[in-house]
């Protein structure tokens, strides 16, 4: 499935579209087993099984990147960043950094509410062993570069979740009418570069990077509720929302 630009006009408009595509077998075949087989922790319940539409207001002045819905997380609850720890560390970080109205993220009709912040990801199905095929990424990013184009009247800045996501982002922001340096900016925890607009319309973005909240990186330490804090707090403050009380 192709998005047809002309006829998307809005945020609620693409994220309805979004989740009847089909384009990618592979991922569509995964997505629907997870969702009949089931984690035995899960067996009650209905997976959502289809592709997970970002989250968030169509005006946001923030964007949280990420990689992809987990199998039995945004592929069960049919939200992005819902139901597993990954959304746990970063919900809970985000309602300390004045973007979310609860610290929790538990299912789809808990009552949460972005602030000023929409999350998204570079792929809307949830993947094999979290690993996207390139052809996959690719199929996927006339969403992204949609999303962009409809939220440029009010978006300020960026955070990218891990380094898959920056190099997955950085293509969908240059056709979106960002430009980007060259070298191609490099990933990191704390990176910041500030991205100029290439055409009048267009606003310059902050982008920032910080490590992804899975538990691989958790677990080890290399990224800490703190560290993750930090980077939404001073993205949230170049994209001009109030800083938490």
């Amino acid at each position: 499935m192709r998005l047809n630009l002309s006829v998307c006009r809005t945020i609620a408009q693409l994220d309805a579209e979004l989740t009847a595509c089909r384009a990618c077998p592979r991922l569509v075949a995964w997505r629907e087993r997870v969702a009949r087989e089931k984690r035995a922790a899960f067996s009650d319940e209905n997976y959502w099984g289809r592709p997970v539409p970002s989250l968030g207001p169509g005006d946001a002045r923030l964007l949280i990147v990420g990689l992809a819905p987990a199998a039995h997380g945004g592929n069960r609850t049919g939200r992005m960043f819902t139901g597993d720890r990954s959304g746990d560390l970063l919900i809970a970080c985000m309602y300390a950094a004045g973007l979310a109205n609860q610290p929790t993220s538990v299912s789809a009709d808990d009552g949460l509410r972005l602030i000023g912040a929409r999350m998204t990801a570079p792929v809307h199905c949830a993947p094999p062993d979290n690993k996207p095929l390139p052809s996959e990424r690719d199929n996927c990013r006339h969403w992204l570069i949609a999303e962009l184009n409809l939220l440029e009247p009010t978006i300020r800045s960026i955070v990218v979740l891990g380094g898959w996501g920056w190099q997955a982002l950085l293509p969908a922001l240059a056709e979106s009418g960002w430009e980007i340096p060259k070298p191609r900016p490099k990933f990191g925890h704390g990176a910041h570069v500030e991205l100029a607009p290439a055409h009048a319309d267009r606003s310059p973005l902050h982008l920032f990077g910080t490590y992804h909240p899975s538990q691989q990186n958790t677990f080890t330490g290399r990224l800490t509720p703190a560290m993750l804090e930090q980077v939404l707090t001073t993205a949230a403050h170049a994209a001009g929302l109030p800083l938490p009380h």
